[in-house]
């Protein structure tokens, strides 16, 4: 929708010159942008600055808790980007200003988005990460994903419900990367990286409740919305270890002597998998608005926070499903 209607826009100013056609553009953008953010109930100013600050805190603290910052926020911004380089959205752009403006558009946009995160590098001295993703940003401007094929790929989980398995086909390509990371940090006896393997999991699987389902796929359930969460838990929890079996026993041989450590980021990221979940269907039918993105964002800052996020959520989304499910 959002590129049929830049389509229909921008094909009405097609005697522009190549620097206004870009202009326009990114005008479009920007104004679609501040929509969605008035959507969630916020000011657009007001939207950007919590942003702003939200991102700098997140990364604050994960520059404090973790020698994995760098990679985690390198890992962040290419995962932003590649979604530009979706298949469909390149050949939109090829097909409505050309080959070389699109070039200039995706550029543009790659290093847009890398400011912020090489910001942050560079505040922290990591100026040789800071060169290697702009590099790779500009790389990754001029090149472009199928993600969505004829093909179906075959996935270790059933068809119901559906989080997982629409999830895995359209992210399948960075298992194997977090799987090699796995056994690269085991050939080098690095934890910290084997434990970057297993939150490049963990991020995966939570970006699969991040947008609700229709109701109407929530109503065709006959359970209690007690029993309705309690199902979604327990299948998110099971495809999640399948996931991430491959490499805890591998860091759990390995590095015996910090198993301790390996099964508490284990039960972390289950713990958030559990609260965005209970988030998706507090908010449901809609959206994840700014309160429950600001608690989540505290949770990660804060992680015993998880303690009472959960039952927040739980609560929250027992109420609203009351309104779907029969009780």
């Amino acid at each position: 929708i959002v590129l049929i209607k830049l389509q229909y826009t921008l094909s009405r100013r097609t005697k522009k010159s190549a620097p206004k056609k870009m202009k326009d553009y990114f005008y479009l953008l920007f104004v679609m942008t501040n929509r969605k953010i008035k959507e969630a109930g916020v000011h657009p100013v007001l939207g950007y600055l919590l942003g702003l600050v939200g991102f700098a805190l997140i990364s604050i603290f994960l520059f404090h808790k973790t020698e994995l910052a760098q990679y985690l926020i390198i890992f962040a911004c290419f995962s932003f980007q590649l979604k530009l380089s979706e298949n469909r959205r390149t050949e939109f752009l090829r097909s409505t200003f050309g080959d070389h403006l699109k070039n200039k558009i995706r550029l543009l946009e790659n290093l847009i988005i890398s400011i912020p995160f090489a910001t942050i590098l560079a505040f922290n001295n990591l100026f040789i990460e800071v060169g290697v993703l702009l590099i790779c940003s500009t790389l990754l401007a001029f090149v472009s994903f199928k993600l969505n094929s004829n093909f179906t790929i075959p996935t270790p989980f059933s068809k119901h419900p559906y989080e997982f398995p629409r999830g895995f086909r359209m992210t399948y390509f960075l298992f194997p990367i977090a799987y090699a990371l796995s056994i690269i940090a085991v050939n080098v006896g690095n934890l910290n990286l084997g434990i970057f393997s297993m939150l490049i999991i963990y991020i995966t699987t939570l970006s699969y409740y991040s947008k609700p389902e229709k109701d109407y796929f929530v109503w065709v359930y006959t359970d209690t919305p007690k029993s309705f969460l309690t199902k979604k838990i327990i299948t998110a929890t099971i495809y999640s270890t399948i996931l991430t079996i491959p490499i805890m026993v591998s860091l759990l041989v390995f590095f015996s002597n910090d198993f301790y450590f390996i099964f508490l980021f284990l039960l972390l990221g289950t713990l958030f998998l559990w609260t965005i979940i209970l988030a998706k269907y507090a908010a449901f039918p809609n959206q994840m608005n700014v309160t429950e993105a600001l608690l989540i964002a505290l949770t990660l800052s804060l992680p015993p926070l998880l303690l009472l996020a959960i039952p927040f959520f739980y609560f929250r989304s027992i109420n609203n499903l009351k309104l779907i499910l029969h009780d």
